[in-house]
């Protein structure tokens, strides 16, 4: 028997990280039906030794709620419109973020550039494509090696450099600082306002003008 990617994903998931909940987006179709399926199986759940963060639903759990997440007030505000049509889900070891966007298409949200990348039209999609290759797509290798020597991360804490990787920061552990997911972003939202507006090879300040 062939199981499903996401079958198979979920074969590497721990959690739960909230109380059970049956979800439903209201729907007929399309990834957001997946998405209630999926949190109805397992409410928020790691990835990839913490590589890939799913939210939970719902007032008690570990780390944020995928519904607060979504708010403007907690960090969207802080991209200006940028983020506003998507609709997150999970996020990476350095906030990348995981989402449906427009109720039909998954994507990768670049936290410092407000780039979308489209990952395909369905949760099972975005499972092959993380399975393809964990190292690089789940950050898997990454995240047991960081935490192997700093120790582990919160639920609600990722990583965000201190020399951001779109101004030639490294990925090495001294420019990598521990913080809350929502801070981080909103950190970032002011400079991806600024490199998503820039054209190639412009010189970008980072001045508080």
């Amino acid at each position: 028997m062939t199981h499903s990617a996401l079958d198979q994903l979920m074969g590497r998931a721990r959690g739960p990280m909230g109380p059970e909940i049956d979800l439903d987006f209201g729907v007929e179709n399309g990834p957001l039906v997946e998405l209630g399926r999926l949190i109805t199986r397992m409410n928020g759940f790691y990835l990839f030794n913490g590589g890939v963060q799913v939210f939970r639903v719902g007032d008690e759990g570990l780390g944020h709620d995928m519904l607060a997440w979504n708010t403007e007030e907690l960090w969207k505000d802080s991209y200006n419109g940028l983020a506003d049509d998507l609709f997150c889900f999970a996020q990476d070891l350095f906030g990348a973020q995981f989402a449906v966007m427009g109720g039909t298409e998954v994507v990768r949200f670049d936290p410092e550039t407000a780039e979308v990348g489209v990952i395909g039209t369905s949760l099972e999609d975005w499972a092959a494509w993380l399975l393809d290759d964990p190292d690089v797509n789940g950050v898997n290798a990454f995240s047991y090696a960081f935490q192997k020597e700093n120790g582990p991360l919160e639920p609600n804490e990722r990583l965000i450099p201190l020399r951001f990787f779109v101004m030639g920061g490294t990925y090495e552990f001294e420019n990598l600082a521990v913080k809350d997911a929502a801070l981080a972003m909103r950190i970032r939202g002011p400079v991806a306002q600024k490199v998503h507006e820039a054209p190639d090879g412009a010189t970008i300040h980072l001045g508080t003008d």
